[in-house]
C-alpha cells in the first residue's frame, strides 16, 4: 500500500473513532457518553422503541379516543443528549431534543411538531425526582389568563414501559387540568 493511501486510511479511522458512542450497527440507539453529566442516563429507561397510545382530551372536556403512536428514543450528539420521536397514526408526528445543562442543573428540552411548525422551538425545563418520576415546566397560562404552567410529567417508569402526562398547573400546582396522556410498552 502507498503511504498516502495509508496515511488517509490511519486518519479516517481516528476521526471516526471519536464517534464511538453514536447510533452504530451494534448499538442502534446510540450510548451514553461516559464523560456527559451522570443525568444522561435518567432517560437511559426509554432508550429504544416502544409502542404507545396517545389521548388527548377535547375542548370539551371529554377524551379523544386513543391513538396508536411509536415512541423512539436515542442518544444523539455522540452520547451527549437524548432525541425522542414520535409517529402517530393520525399523521401527526412530533419529536424533542434533550441536554442536561450541569451549570444550572436542569434538563432542557427542545419541542416540535409536524402538526404546529414553529420557527422557535418551545422549550422545557425540569429534572427526575426522588420518586423516580422525570418532571418538565414551561410558563403557560391558562384559557382565562391565570398564571401557570404546562407540566409534563413520566412516571411508572420500568424496564417494560412508561406513562406520561400533560398537564395544566396554576402556580401552585393546586390546580391540575390534565390535557394529553400516553402510554407505552417495550
Amino acid at each position: 500500500m502507498k503511504p498516502i493511501t495509508t496515511l488517509l486510511l490511519l486518519i479516517s479511522c481516528c476521526a471516526f473513532a471519536q464517534y464511538n458512542y453514536d447510533v452504530s450497527e451494534a448499538f442502534p440507539f446510540g450510548q451514553a457518553h461516559p464523560n456527559s453529566p451522570e443525568q444522561i442516563k435518567d432517560f437511559d429507561p426509554f432508550i429504544g422503541e416502544c409502542h404507545c397510545k396517545s389521548t388527548s382530551r377535547k375542548p370539551d372536556g371529554t377524551w379523544n379516543d386513543a391513538i396508536d403512536m411509536i415512541w423512539r428514543w436515542k442518544y444523539i450528539m455522540n452520547g451527549m443528549g437524548v432525541q425522542d420521536e414520535t409517529l402517530k397514526a393520525d399523521g401527526g408526528h412530533s419529536g424533542s431534543i434533550r441536554q442536561f445543562i450541569a451549570d444550572c442543573s436542569k434538563w432542557y428540552v427542545h419541542y416540535y411538531s409536524s402538526k404546529t411548525p414553529s420557527t422557535t422551538l418551545s422549550t422545557w425545563t425540569g429534572n427526575k425526582q426522588e420518586n423516580g418520576n422525570i418532571v418538565l415546566y414551561r410558563e403557560q397560562k391558562a384559557p382565562n389568563g391565570m398564571d401557570g404552567f404546562f407540566r409534563l410529567t413520566f412516571y411508572d417508569i420500568s424496564k417494560l414501559g412508561y406513562k406520561w402526562i400533560g398537564e395544566w398547573v396554576d402556580k401552585t400546582e393546586k390546580i391540575v387540568y390534565p390535557t394529553w396522556k400516553i402510554e407505552c410498552k417495550k
